[in-house]
């Protein structure tokens, strides 16, 4: 499912217009990238909860030329499923 499909889905599921539906979606993920660069966790109960982890700086290799090379530290986005959607999928 795409950006576009689900926004179909939310308008059609909440009887709003798809600018509605669209603007809602849009809000949602600025306010969770937002709470993600300042460091906070979101949590929605029943579906999962985003995070932010520090992964430290690694070697590696290419796998073209088998050359080992430095992959640097860098901030990623964790995503753990709750219970209800766990059970569900």
């Amino acid at each position: 499912m795409n950006k576009a499909e689900l926004i179909e889905a939310i308008a059609a599921d909440s009887k709003l217009t798809k600018a509605d539906a669209k603007r809602a979606l849009d809000s949602f993920i600025g306010a969770t990238t937002g709470a993600l660069k300042k460091g906070d966790r979101v949590a929605l109960v029943g579906f999962g909860s985003f995070s932010v982890a520090k992964r430290a700086a690694r070697k590696g290799r290419n796998p073209q030329t088998g050359k080992e090379i430095k992959i640097a530290a860098k901030k990623v986005v964790k995503f753990k499923a709750g219970n209800d959607l766990a059970t569900t999928v």
